[in-house]
């Protein structure tokens, strides 16, 4: 399965998975003959999906883990590891993306900031182990899906590099 394709699994994935959803007002839904209904204050889970079109229309709001939290104690884990590499869910940018499409403009900034933190410090360490060694299971399992795929490439034209340099004797 191509990368594009595997991401695209992991972002169907990320929208059908329920989450907490608060009931601004009743509501009453029928599309198709699903009828879904809501009582003002009801705490709901539902799908991702749902929950997103609810709540732009301002008739829910989603209840999750703050991702400001989120990025934060991921940068203080990748300090803490040193050289290695700390671990990340496979949707881990999936869900961050996700998270801040829902925020305000100067939340996105806050939260772009810190994304931007994050990515530096793990390519600082992503990229020497790429050029020097395929990736394994374990370093694999540590890894959001975006990072395999760029590990992947960087090895790729790393070792195709040598290979026009040294040739075969590399």
């Amino acid at each position: 399965m191509k990368i594009n394709e595997l991401l695209q699994v992991y972002t169907i994935g990320y929208g059908v998975e329920d989450v907490k959803t608060v009931i601004n007002h009743d509501f009453k839904i029928n599309v198709s003959n699903v009828v879904m209904t809501g009582k003002q204050g009801e705490v709901i889970n539902m799908p991702r999906w749902i929950a997103q079109t609810l709540e732009s229309e301002t008739h829910a709001e989603i209840q999750e883990q703050d991702m400001g939290i989120e990025l934060t104690q991921s940068i203080s884990k990748e300090n803490f590891q040193g050289e290695e590499l700390s671990h990340l869910e496979p949707d881990f940018y999936i869900k961050v993306k996700g998270y801040m499409a829902r925020q305000s403009e100067k939340e996105r900034d806050k939260l772009e900031s810190l994304l931007n933190t994050l990515i530096r410090k793990r390519l600082g360490k992503l990229i020497p182990r790429a050029n020097s060694m395929e990736l394994t299971a374990d370093l694999a399992k540590k890894l959001s899906i975006e990072e395999r795929s760029l590990y992947n490439v960087i090895h790729k034209h790393s070792t195709e590099f040598l290979e026009q340099i040294f040739g075969d004797n590399k």
